[in-house]
């Protein structure tokens, strides 16, 4: 991986994507910037101006006018006063306005790079990474720590989002379209959507491994056994300063004294402070051995790829 690039921290949601993006944000040519991609809960249109409509938002050339610029201040750390103060229309809000514009003003003064931390800019990885010269990082998740998780925030997809993107089916889902159509008709258990939502990613997954050798693709029970050593690896491989506050932040967010589950919210910092090995299992507490089974068969086709025998 080249030096003095901005990177994008990608995979599935539910996937670590944000531990792993914290951590690495713990190096200090970096600056974190949490899922400009989101529909629901993106960062103030002073980081990133664009509209998404769509989970998964596929962007490509021919599509990117909407996009690019929005996207390249944000990687600038050029912070859009006017689109911040679109997002921040009270008082009581204005300080967060002051706050992102003084942590951008300060980090590019520092000559900063960005951390885009966003599963939802998957399927738009190859563009950002060819527009914007992006060094890239997959985060691969166990199907039924994936499953698991979304089971329990209940949390259901929108699979029509798919079907209003022709450009998105064609070029990456066609394979599933008969699926996609059928799941975006009509209801299907939880644990069924998170089933075809694993395969629908980690298909393309194995494309992009076909396609780039150059990206960074890390199995998150990989770096959770020994975060220590594998952040260090990965800083290696980005070229970014190990320093000894980024080994105490790591330690800290990893440690066998955090708590092996927790209630907050998703996002706050408290979910992200876990026993990180005691975590790789969560799933087998959350699942029953027929969940676990019937995952297993609906995915296998795609998850041998990336598990063993073992890793069930």
């Amino acid at each position: 991986m080249k030096p003095q690039k901005s990177i994008l921290v990608t995979g599935s949601h539910r996937s670590g994507t944000t531990w792993i993006g914290r951590m690495l944000a713990a190096a200090p040519s970096l600056v974190y910037i949490h899922e400009p991609f989101s529909v629901t809960d993106s960062p103030s249109r002073g980081i990133c101006n664009a509209e998404f409509r769509y989970w998964f938002t596929y962007v490509t050339r021919e599509n990117e006018n909407a996009f690019y610029k929005p996207l390249r201040n944000t990687l600038r750390l050029k912070y859009d006063l006017a689109g911040g103060l679109q997002s921040y229309r009270s008082k009581d809000t204005l300080h967060e306005l002051r706050r992102e514009f003084m942590l951008f003003w300060r980090h590019r003064l520092n000559g900063s790079r960005a951390l885009v931390k966003d599963p939802m800019a998957f399927f738009s990885a190859e563009w950002m990474a060819d527009r914007f010269d992006m060094n890239v990082v997959m985060v691969i998740r166990h199907p039924a720590a994936f499953v698991s998780s979304i089971k329990k925030l209940g949390w259901q997809h929108p699979f029509s989002h798919f079907l209003e993107q022709p450009a998105l089916m064609r070029e990456r889902l066609h394979a599933f379209a008969g699926e996609i159509r059928d799941y975006a008709s009509r209801d299907h258990e939880l644990i069924d959507q998170a089933i075809l939502l694993w395969k629908l990613i980690h298909c393309t997954m194995i494309q992009y491994q076909e396609a780039h050798a150059n990206w960074l693709f890390v199995r998150h029970e990989d770096v959770s056994r020994n975060p220590l050593a594998g952040f260090e690896t990965l800083y290696g491989q980005l070229s970014l300063d190990y320093s000894e506050e980024a080994h105490k932040v790591i330690e800290s967010y990893s440690s066998s004294a955090n708590p092996t589950e927790t209630d907050a919210g998703v996002g706050s910092e408290e979910i992200l402070k876990r026993n990180s090995l005691s975590n790789i299992w969560n799933w087998k507490r959350r699942l029953t051995a027929s969940e676990i089974e019937r995952i297993r068969c609906g995915v296998e086709d795609v998850s041998r790829v990336f598990y063993s025998d073992e890793d069930w």
